[in-house]
C-alpha cells in the first residue's frame, strides 16, 4: 500500500482518527451537572430490509428549541456507537440548549455517495416532521459533520428542497433544507477524487459511482443564492482534503450573497488537536447561535 493510501485509510476509516465524536466513551464520562435525555435508534427509513436510524440527545432543561444534526460519517462509512459516548463531544451544544441528532446513513461499500446523500435528506425530513415530538422549531435545524460528514452537511445546505404539500410520501411534505451548516474539512468537489490512478476509489468504495453524477453530489457545484449560511473550519496542513475545498465553496457562497465564513486552523491536518477543537467548537456554537437563534435571521425551511 502506498503512503498516500495508508494516509487515506487512517484518516477516514479509523474511529479515533477524526476527533469529532467519542463514540466509544463510557457513560460515566457524562459531564457533571448536565442532565441529558437520550432517545436512541430512532428509525427514519428503511432500505434493503435495513433500518436507517439516528440518536437524539436533549438537555433535561433549558432547551432553546433548535436542533443540530451531526452526520456520523467517515469515508461515507457510518458506524454505530453508544449515544452516551457522544455527550462530552457535544457538550458545547447541549449546555447551550441544543437538541443534537446523531444521524447514520447507509454505509460504504454497499451504498455509494449519492445514496448516502439521499439518506441524510430523508433524515432531515424525518426530524422536521417530528419537530413537536423533539420539542424543536422546524425552522431552526442546523447540520454539521467532519470530512465525509462535512460533505454531507454541505449537500443539505446547498441542495435542500422545499416541502411538497401534494406528495404522497408523508416525509416529502417536509423540507430537506438545512437552516445553518458547520462543515469541518469537507471535500466539496468530488471530481478531485474520482481518477482511478489516485487510489481513492480503492480506499473509499463509496466513490465508485458514475462520474457523471459528480456535479450533483459536489456541494461546490450546487451553490445558489438560497443556500444555508455555512461555516467551514479547515486546517491549512490538510493533505487528504486540501484547504482549497473550503476556500472554493466559501468564495462561491459569497458570490451568491450567502452568509459564509472560513476559519483556518494553522498547522492543523485532517483532524484537530484538543485546543484547536475547542476553538472550532466555540466558533460552531457562535455560528449556530447567530443563524438559528436570532429570529430576524433564521431562514425559513418552507415546511
Amino acid at each position: 500500500m502506498t503512503g498516500l493510501r495508508q494516509l487515506l485509510v487512517v484518516a477516514f476509516l479509523l474511529p479515533g482518527a477524526i476527533p469529532l465524536m467519542a463514540q466509544d466513551a463510557p457513560a460515566k464520562n457524562k459531564p457533571p451537572g448536565l442532565t441529558i435525555a437520550i432517545d436512541a435508534d430512532v428509525v427514519y427509513g428503511h432500505k434493503l430490509g435495513l433500518a436507517l436510524t439516528y440518536d437524539v440527545l436533549q438537555p433535561g432543561s433549558g432547551r432553546n428549541r433548535a436542533g443540530v444534526m451531526f452526520m456520523v460519517s467517515g469515508g461515507w462509512v457510518s458506524r454505530w456507537g453508544p449515544p452516551e459516548g457522544a455527550i462530552e463531544r457535544f457538550r458545547h451544544l447541549l449546555e447551550a440548549g441544543y437538541t443534537v441528532f446523531l444521524v447514520r446513513h447507509g454505509s460504504s461499500p454497499k451504498f455509494l455517495v449519492p445514496e448516502c446523500v439521499d439518506d441524510v435528506r430523508l433524515a432531515i425530513r424525518h426530524v422536521r416532521s417530528n419537530a413537536k415530538r423533539f420539542d424543536i422549531d422546524s425552522d431552526r435545524i442546523g447540520v454539521t459533520g467532519g470530512s465525509a460528514g462535512g460533505h454531507l452537511a454541505l449537500m443539505l445546505g446547498t441542495t435542500g428542497e422545499d416541502a411538497n404539500p401534494r406528495a404522497r410520501d408523508p416525509l416529502q411534505k417536509h423540507s430537506s433544507r438545512a437552516n445553518a451548516v458547520v462543515a469541518f474539512f469537507p471535500p466539496t468537489d468530488l471530481s478531485k477524487y474520482l481518477d482511478p490512478k489516485l487510489g481513492f476509489l480503492e480506499a473509499f468504495p463509496a466513490l465508485k459511482f458514475d462520474p457523471r453524477q459528480s456535479p450533483a453530489v459536489s456541494p461546490l457545484l450546487q451553490v445558489s443564492s438560497d443556500d444555508a449560511p455555512s461555516l467551514m473550519i479547515h486546517g491549512d496542513m490538510d493533505k487528504l482534503v486540501p484547504l482549497f475545498h473550503s476556500q472554493a465553496i466559501h468564495k462561491a457562497l459569497g458570490e451568491k450573497k450567502v452568509p459564509s465564513e472560513l476559519m483556518v486552523i494553522e498547522g492543523a491536518a485532517h483532524g484537530f488537536k484538543p485546543d484547536d477543537q475547542k476553538r472550532a467548537d466555540a466558533a460552531s456554537l457562535r455560528w449556530f447561535n447567530r443563524h438559528l437563534l436570532d429570529s430576524a435571521k433564521a431562514p425559513t425551511s418552507k415546511k
